[in-house]
Protein backbone atom coordinates (compact mmCIF):
# COMPACT_ATOMS: atom_id res chain seq x y z
CA UNK A 1 0.00 0.00 0.00
CA UNK A 2 2.88 2.39 0.85
CA UNK A 3 4.53 1.67 -2.54
CA UNK A 4 1.22 2.35 -4.32
CA UNK A 5 0.78 5.68 -2.55
CA UNK A 6 4.36 6.64 -3.38
CA UNK A 7 3.84 5.79 -7.06
CA UNK A 8 0.65 7.83 -7.20
CA UNK A 9 2.39 10.78 -5.59
CA UNK A 10 5.23 10.61 -8.12
CA UNK A 11 2.73 10.45 -10.99
CA UNK A 12 0.88 13.48 -9.65
CA UNK A 13 4.11 15.47 -9.36
CA UNK A 14 5.10 14.50 -12.91
CA UNK A 15 1.66 15.54 -14.15
CA UNK A 16 1.97 18.93 -12.42
CA UNK A 17 5.45 19.47 -13.82
CA UNK A 18 4.35 18.59 -17.35
CA UNK A 19 1.29 20.82 -16.93
CA UNK A 20 3.40 23.72 -15.76
CA UNK A 21 5.75 23.35 -18.70
CA UNK A 22 2.80 23.38 -21.10
CA UNK A 23 1.39 26.60 -19.60
CA UNK A 24 1.94 29.94 -21.33
CA UNK A 25 4.32 32.11 -19.32
CA UNK A 26 3.79 35.61 -20.66
CA UNK A 27 5.53 38.86 -19.80
CA UNK A 28 5.11 42.41 -21.15
CA UNK A 29 8.46 44.14 -21.55
CA UNK A 30 8.68 47.93 -21.55
CA UNK A 31 10.80 50.68 -19.98
CA UNK A 32 9.63 52.08 -16.63
CA UNK A 33 9.98 55.64 -17.93
CA UNK A 34 10.69 57.23 -21.29
CA UNK A 35 10.97 60.71 -22.78
CA UNK A 36 8.27 61.48 -25.34
CA UNK A 37 10.77 62.25 -28.10
CA UNK A 38 11.77 58.57 -28.04
CA UNK A 39 9.87 55.70 -29.63
CA UNK A 40 8.28 53.28 -27.18
CA UNK A 41 8.98 49.61 -27.86
CA UNK A 42 6.60 47.07 -26.32
CA UNK A 43 7.41 43.37 -26.43
CA UNK A 44 5.65 40.25 -25.21
CA UNK A 45 7.84 37.33 -24.16
CA UNK A 46 6.61 33.73 -23.88
CA UNK A 47 9.12 31.89 -21.72
CA UNK A 48 8.07 28.36 -22.71
CA UNK A 49 8.51 29.04 -26.45
CA UNK A 50 4.81 28.46 -27.10
CA UNK A 51 3.08 29.74 -30.21
CA UNK A 52 1.14 33.00 -30.02
CA UNK A 53 -1.54 33.67 -32.62
CA UNK A 54 -1.79 37.48 -32.32
CA UNK A 55 -1.42 40.45 -30.00
CA UNK A 56 -3.20 43.69 -29.24
CA UNK A 57 -1.36 46.54 -27.51
CA UNK A 58 -3.14 49.31 -25.57
CA UNK A 59 -2.20 52.58 -23.86
CA UNK A 60 -4.85 53.78 -21.37
CA UNK A 61 -7.47 51.43 -22.85
CA UNK A 62 -6.88 52.82 -26.36
CA UNK A 63 -5.86 50.15 -28.87
CA UNK A 64 -2.51 51.00 -30.42
CA UNK A 65 -1.85 48.01 -32.66
CA UNK A 66 -2.88 44.47 -33.56
CA UNK A 67 -0.19 42.17 -34.86
CA UNK A 68 1.24 38.67 -34.98
CA UNK A 69 4.56 40.26 -34.13
CA UNK A 70 5.64 40.05 -30.50
CA UNK A 71 7.05 43.59 -30.70
CA UNK A 72 5.38 46.93 -31.42
CA UNK A 73 7.06 50.35 -31.75
CA UNK A 74 4.89 53.37 -30.88
CA UNK A 75 5.30 57.11 -31.45
CA UNK A 76 4.39 58.79 -28.13
CA UNK A 77 5.26 62.45 -28.83
CA UNK A 78 1.61 63.57 -28.67
CA UNK A 79 0.80 61.93 -25.33
CA UNK A 80 0.40 63.76 -22.04
CA UNK A 81 3.20 63.33 -19.58
CA UNK A 82 2.95 61.24 -16.46
CA UNK A 83 1.68 57.79 -15.57
CA UNK A 84 0.04 55.64 -18.23
CA UNK A 85 -1.40 52.13 -18.23
CA UNK A 86 0.00 49.63 -20.74
CA UNK A 87 -1.83 46.47 -21.71
CA UNK A 88 -1.22 43.57 -24.06
CA UNK A 89 -3.95 41.05 -24.92
CA UNK A 90 -2.36 37.81 -26.08
CA UNK A 91 -4.37 35.34 -28.19
CA UNK A 92 -3.36 31.66 -28.31
CA UNK A 93 -5.09 28.26 -28.71
CA UNK A 94 -8.50 29.93 -28.79
CA UNK A 95 -7.80 31.69 -25.51
CA UNK A 96 -6.67 35.15 -24.50
CA UNK A 97 -4.77 36.65 -21.61
CA UNK A 98 -4.22 40.27 -20.49
CA UNK A 99 -0.88 41.55 -19.24
CA UNK A 100 -0.61 45.03 -17.71
CA UNK A 101 2.12 47.43 -16.65
CA UNK A 102 2.62 51.10 -15.77
CA UNK A 103 4.92 53.48 -17.56
CA UNK A 104 5.85 57.15 -17.07
CA UNK A 105 6.19 59.56 -19.99
CA UNK A 106 8.72 62.35 -19.38
CA UNK A 107 9.38 65.69 -21.07
CA UNK A 108 11.66 65.69 -24.10
CA UNK A 109 13.90 68.52 -22.87
CA UNK A 110 14.98 69.95 -19.52
CA UNK A 111 13.31 73.15 -18.27
CA UNK A 112 14.77 76.51 -19.20
CA UNK A 113 15.98 78.57 -16.26
CA UNK A 114 14.62 82.09 -15.74
CA UNK A 115 15.96 85.05 -13.81
CA UNK A 116 13.87 87.96 -12.57
CA UNK A 117 14.05 91.72 -12.53
CA UNK A 118 12.07 93.81 -10.02
CA UNK A 119 10.10 96.50 -11.82
CA UNK A 120 8.03 97.89 -8.92
CA UNK A 121 7.40 97.21 -5.25
CA UNK A 122 4.03 97.70 -3.50
CA UNK A 123 2.77 97.33 0.09
CA UNK A 124 1.10 94.06 1.08
CA UNK A 125 -0.68 93.07 4.28
CA UNK A 126 1.82 90.96 6.23
CA UNK A 127 -1.08 89.38 8.13
CA UNK A 128 -2.47 87.85 4.94
CA UNK A 129 -1.53 84.20 4.44
CA UNK A 130 -1.81 84.53 0.66
CA UNK A 131 -3.31 81.48 -1.04
CA UNK A 132 -4.82 82.92 -4.20
CA UNK A 133 -4.15 86.14 -6.11
CA UNK A 134 -5.67 87.70 -9.23
CA UNK A 135 -5.50 91.07 -10.98
CA UNK A 136 -8.80 92.24 -12.47
CA UNK A 137 -9.91 95.66 -13.75
CA UNK A 138 -7.20 97.54 -11.92
CA UNK A 139 -7.52 95.77 -8.54
CA UNK A 140 -6.05 92.75 -6.81
CA UNK A 141 -8.35 90.03 -5.50
CA UNK A 142 -6.87 87.83 -2.81
CA UNK A 143 -7.78 84.67 -0.95
CA UNK A 144 -6.14 84.44 2.46
CA UNK A 145 -5.81 81.18 4.39
CA UNK A 146 -5.53 79.68 7.88
CA UNK A 147 -8.41 78.40 10.00
CA UNK A 148 -10.14 81.26 11.73
CA UNK A 149 -8.33 83.84 9.57
CA UNK A 150 -9.41 82.99 6.01
CA UNK A 151 -10.93 85.73 3.90
CA UNK A 152 -11.74 87.02 0.43
CA UNK A 153 -10.40 90.51 -0.32
CA UNK A 154 -10.38 93.25 -2.93
CA UNK A 155 -7.15 95.23 -2.63
CA UNK A 156 -5.82 98.49 -4.06
CA UNK A 157 -2.55 97.64 -5.78
CA UNK A 158 -0.71 100.90 -5.17
CA UNK A 159 -1.32 101.10 -1.40
CA UNK A 160 -2.21 97.57 -0.31
CA UNK A 161 -5.44 98.95 1.19
CA UNK A 162 -8.18 96.35 1.61
CA UNK A 163 -11.23 97.90 -0.08
CA UNK A 164 -13.64 95.01 0.40
CA UNK A 165 -13.51 91.87 2.53
CA UNK A 166 -15.56 88.95 3.78
CA UNK A 167 -14.35 86.38 6.28
CA UNK A 168 -14.87 82.67 5.82
CA UNK A 169 -16.43 80.54 8.53
CA UNK A 170 -13.79 79.27 10.97
CA UNK A 171 -14.20 75.70 9.69
CA UNK A 172 -12.82 76.68 6.27
CA UNK A 173 -9.21 77.21 5.19
CA UNK A 174 -9.20 79.54 2.18
CA UNK A 175 -7.14 78.52 -0.85
CA UNK A 176 -6.88 79.39 -4.58
CA UNK A 177 -8.97 82.07 -6.29
CA UNK A 178 -9.85 83.12 -9.83
CA UNK A 179 -12.37 85.37 -11.63
CA UNK A 180 -14.27 83.93 -14.58
CA UNK A 181 -17.34 85.36 -16.33
CA UNK A 182 -17.88 88.02 -13.65
CA UNK A 183 -17.84 85.45 -10.84
CA UNK A 184 -15.23 84.87 -8.14
CA UNK A 185 -14.30 81.23 -7.56
CA UNK A 186 -12.56 80.36 -4.29
CA UNK A 187 -11.28 77.00 -3.07
CA UNK A 188 -10.96 75.60 0.43
CA UNK A 189 -8.18 73.25 1.48
CA UNK A 190 -9.44 70.00 3.07
CA UNK A 191 -13.14 70.76 3.27
CA UNK A 192 -13.87 69.42 -0.23
CA UNK A 193 -15.86 72.45 -1.33
CA UNK A 194 -15.40 75.63 -3.36
CA UNK A 195 -17.40 78.87 -3.34
CA UNK A 196 -18.79 81.07 -6.13
CA UNK A 197 -19.38 84.77 -5.33
CA UNK A 198 -20.85 87.78 -7.06
CA UNK A 199 -17.91 89.86 -8.25
CA UNK A 200 -19.33 93.22 -7.16
CA UNK A 201 -20.69 92.60 -3.68
CA UNK A 202 -19.01 89.29 -2.67
CA UNK A 203 -22.40 87.67 -2.11
CA UNK A 204 -22.04 83.89 -1.91
CA UNK A 205 -24.12 82.41 -4.75
CA UNK A 206 -23.37 78.70 -4.48
CA UNK A 207 -21.00 75.99 -3.29
CA UNK A 208 -19.52 73.24 -5.42
CA UNK A 209 -18.04 69.92 -4.28
CA UNK A 210 -14.72 68.47 -5.39
CA UNK A 211 -14.64 65.11 -7.12
CA UNK A 212 -11.45 63.09 -7.57
CA UNK A 213 -9.20 66.02 -6.65
CA UNK A 214 -9.70 65.64 -2.93
CA UNK A 215 -8.01 68.87 -1.80
CA UNK A 216 -8.09 72.47 -3.04
CA UNK A 217 -4.80 74.34 -3.56
CA UNK A 218 -4.43 76.70 -6.54
CA UNK A 219 -6.98 78.02 -9.05
CA UNK A 220 -6.88 79.89 -12.37
CA UNK A 221 -8.65 79.63 -15.74
CA UNK A 222 -8.13 79.65 -19.48
CA UNK A 223 -10.76 80.52 -22.09
CA UNK A 224 -12.79 77.36 -21.46
CA UNK A 225 -11.94 75.83 -18.09
CA UNK A 226 -11.24 76.47 -14.46
CA UNK A 227 -7.77 75.07 -13.71
CA UNK A 228 -7.11 73.60 -10.26
CA UNK A 229 -4.29 72.01 -8.28
CA UNK A 230 -4.73 69.59 -5.39
CA UNK A 231 -1.23 69.42 -3.87
CA UNK A 232 0.00 66.62 -6.13
CA UNK A 233 1.56 66.76 -9.61
CA UNK A 234 -1.93 66.88 -11.15
CA UNK A 235 -3.53 69.95 -12.70
CA UNK A 236 -7.29 69.54 -13.14
CA UNK A 237 -9.47 71.17 -15.79
CA UNK A 238 -13.04 71.90 -14.63
CA UNK A 239 -16.16 72.82 -16.56
CA UNK A 240 -16.94 76.37 -15.31
CA UNK A 241 -20.70 75.85 -15.68
CA UNK A 242 -21.03 72.82 -13.41
CA UNK A 243 -17.51 72.64 -11.90
CA UNK A 244 -17.10 68.99 -12.98
CA UNK A 245 -13.53 67.75 -13.38
CA UNK A 246 -13.23 66.87 -17.07
CA UNK A 247 -9.57 65.80 -17.24
CA UNK A 248 -6.13 66.41 -15.77
CA UNK A 249 -2.51 66.73 -16.81
CA UNK A 250 0.55 65.89 -14.70
CA UNK A 251 3.56 68.19 -14.35
CA UNK A 252 6.80 66.46 -15.35
CA UNK A 253 10.31 67.48 -16.30
CA UNK A 254 12.58 65.31 -18.42
CA UNK A 255 13.54 63.46 -15.23
CA UNK A 256 10.70 63.43 -12.71
CA UNK A 257 7.26 64.59 -11.64
CA UNK A 258 6.83 67.87 -9.76
CA UNK A 259 4.46 67.60 -6.79
CA UNK A 260 2.86 70.07 -4.37
CA UNK A 261 1.78 72.44 -7.13
CA UNK A 262 0.08 75.36 -5.44
CA UNK A 263 -1.06 78.83 -6.58
CA UNK A 264 -1.69 79.21 -10.33
CA UNK A 265 -1.94 81.85 -13.03
CA UNK A 266 -2.69 81.36 -16.73
CA UNK A 267 -0.41 83.66 -18.77
CA UNK A 268 -0.20 83.78 -22.56
CA UNK A 269 -1.17 80.15 -23.05
CA UNK A 270 0.97 78.72 -20.24
CA UNK A 271 0.26 77.75 -16.64
CA UNK A 272 2.46 79.47 -14.05
CA UNK A 273 2.58 77.55 -10.77
CA UNK A 274 4.10 78.02 -7.32
CA UNK A 275 5.51 74.94 -5.61
CA UNK A 276 4.66 74.69 -1.91
CA UNK A 277 7.69 75.36 0.34
CA UNK A 278 9.80 76.58 -2.60
CA UNK A 279 10.32 80.17 -3.70
CA UNK A 280 10.02 79.42 -7.38
CA UNK A 281 7.60 79.44 -10.29
CA UNK A 282 7.13 76.68 -12.85
CA UNK A 283 5.98 77.37 -16.41
CA UNK A 284 3.86 74.42 -17.56
CA UNK A 285 2.49 73.51 -20.99
CA UNK A 286 -1.28 72.98 -20.45
CA UNK A 287 -1.47 70.54 -23.35
CA UNK A 288 0.76 67.82 -21.93
CA UNK A 289 2.12 68.92 -18.52
CA UNK A 290 5.69 69.59 -19.65
CA UNK A 291 7.60 71.85 -17.26
CA UNK A 292 9.09 74.24 -19.80
CA UNK A 293 10.69 76.69 -17.40
CA UNK A 294 11.67 77.30 -13.79
CA UNK A 295 12.12 80.76 -12.24
CA UNK A 296 14.06 80.89 -8.98
CA UNK A 297 12.70 83.81 -6.92
CA UNK A 298 14.57 83.07 -3.69
CA UNK A 299 15.97 86.57 -3.32
CA UNK A 300 12.55 88.21 -2.99
CA UNK A 301 11.85 86.80 0.46
CA UNK A 302 14.91 88.61 1.81
CA UNK A 303 13.45 91.96 0.72
CA UNK A 304 10.32 91.80 2.87
CA UNK A 305 9.93 92.37 6.61
CA UNK A 306 11.40 89.43 8.50
CA UNK A 307 9.00 88.28 11.24
CA UNK A 308 7.88 85.12 13.01
CA UNK A 309 4.98 84.33 10.68
CA UNK A 310 6.88 84.93 7.43
CA UNK A 311 6.43 82.04 5.02
CA UNK A 312 7.20 81.09 1.41
CA UNK A 313 6.41 82.68 -1.93
CA UNK A 314 2.79 82.10 -2.90
CA UNK A 315 0.68 84.32 -5.11
CA UNK A 316 0.89 85.06 -8.84
CA UNK A 317 -1.23 87.67 -10.64
CA UNK A 318 -1.05 88.98 -14.21
CA UNK A 319 -2.29 92.18 -15.79
CA UNK A 320 -2.85 91.18 -19.40
CA UNK A 321 -3.53 94.72 -20.61
CA UNK A 322 -0.15 96.05 -19.56
CA UNK A 323 1.82 92.76 -19.44
CA UNK A 324 2.60 93.09 -15.72
CA UNK A 325 3.45 90.10 -13.53
CA UNK A 326 2.92 90.38 -9.75
CA UNK A 327 4.11 87.99 -7.02
CA UNK A 328 3.95 87.93 -3.24
CA UNK A 329 4.07 85.38 -0.43
CA UNK A 330 2.42 84.12 2.70
CA UNK A 331 2.55 86.94 5.28
CA UNK A 332 4.81 89.05 3.09
CA UNK A 333 4.87 92.81 3.69
CA UNK A 334 5.48 93.53 0.01
CA UNK A 335 4.13 92.63 -3.41
CA UNK A 336 6.52 92.76 -6.36
CA UNK A 337 6.02 93.50 -10.03
CA UNK A 338 8.70 91.47 -11.78
CA UNK A 339 9.80 90.58 -15.27
CA UNK A 340 11.12 87.12 -16.08
CA UNK A 341 13.91 86.55 -18.57
CA UNK A 342 15.72 83.42 -19.67
CA UNK A 343 19.07 82.90 -18.05
CA UNK A 344 21.86 83.22 -20.61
Amino acid sequence: MYALKTSLLILMLLFLLIGCESDYKLDLKSPKKIQINQELTLKVEEKNNKTIDSLQFYINQEKISTSQNLTSTIDIKNYRLGKHALKAIVFYEGKSKEITKEIYFLADTEPEIYEYEIINTYPHDKNSYTQGLEFYNGFLYESSGQYGKSSLRKVKLETGEVLQRINLDQKYFGEGLTIFNQKIYQLTWKEGVGFIYDLENFTLEKNFPYQKSVEGWGLTHDENHLIKTDGTERIWFLNPENQKEEYFIEAYTNKRKVEQLNELEYINGKIYANIYQQNSILIVDPKNGKVEGVANLNGLKNLVEQHADLDVLNGIAYDKKTDRLFVTGKNWSKLFEIKLKKKP
